[in-house]
């Protein structure tokens, strides 16, 4: 396995690499029955694609509108017609599951002395939500949004908000993402990475790719610590 060195700051995107993305569903998963599996997989890429399409567009609004949209643009498509489900799905979206591995990782992290930080496209209130739900709050020492600068990754000035948030250099971050789009961003724009391909994604044909491949997070210790 690769090693990163002078690594001082992991920096972690949180929807789809530190919180399951599709716990949301799950925890309504009867109620939808057979159509828990699209309503899921279309309300997560209409989210995605809401957040680079308003980007361009420069017509911003905050995740939290954008991941309504995004619900709102699934269940209409899947034939879901239900006003009760659609709110309690999208307030259960404040309460993802955390991987299991993520607490013990980032405690690994503290322990040796390394700063820690989410940098994410979640509004101020989810994260805030997210990261109470899970109970790793005092596990990290930044948690930033791109709300301040209204607009979203894989913009080179959202992985700018890490380094002014740490005070560190580029070459000084080892990123984590679950998505591979933002993984390939965060390597266009200087930082070490780990891209975290929980599901067997097929790679981006983008310009620049992450630094290693790993699995879970648990492999991430042994890439950043001496």
């Amino acid at each position: 396995m690769r090693k990163f060195i002078g690594i001082r700051a992991c920096v972690f995107d949180a929807y789809g690499t530190l919180f399951d993305v599709h716990s949301a569903v799950g925890k309504h998963r009867g109620r939808l029955g057979d159509k828990a599996g699209v309503v899921s997989g279309t309300w997560r890429t209409k989210q995605l694609e809401y957040t680079w399409q308003r980007t361009l567009l420069d017509r911003y609004v905050d995740f939290w509108r954008i991941t309504a949209d995004g619900l709102d643009y699934a269940l209409e498509a899947h034939a879901v017609d239900d006003a009760a489900l659609r709110d309690d799905l999208l307030h259960a979206y404040l309460r993802l599951d955390c991987y299991p591995e993520v607490p013990g990782v980032l405690s690994t992290l503290k322990d040796a002395g390394l700063l820690a930080a989410v940098l994410s496209n979640g509004s101020p209130m989810m994260l805030e939500a997210a990261v109470e739900s899970a109970g790793i709050g005092h596990l990290l020492d930044a948690v930033i949004s791109v709300d301040a600068l209204g607009m979203y990754k894989p913009s080179p000035e959202v992985y700018q908000l890490a380094l002014d948030a740490l005070e560190v250099g580029r070459g000084q971050v080892s990123f984590q993402s679950s998505n591979a789009w933002d993984a390939a961003g965060a390597a266009t724009f200087g930082f070490r990475v780990a891209w975290c391909n929980r599901f067997g994604q097929t790679r981006e044909r983008l310009p620049d790719a992450p630094d290693v491949e790993i699995g879970t997070l648990d492999e991430l210790p042994a890439i950043v610590l001496p």
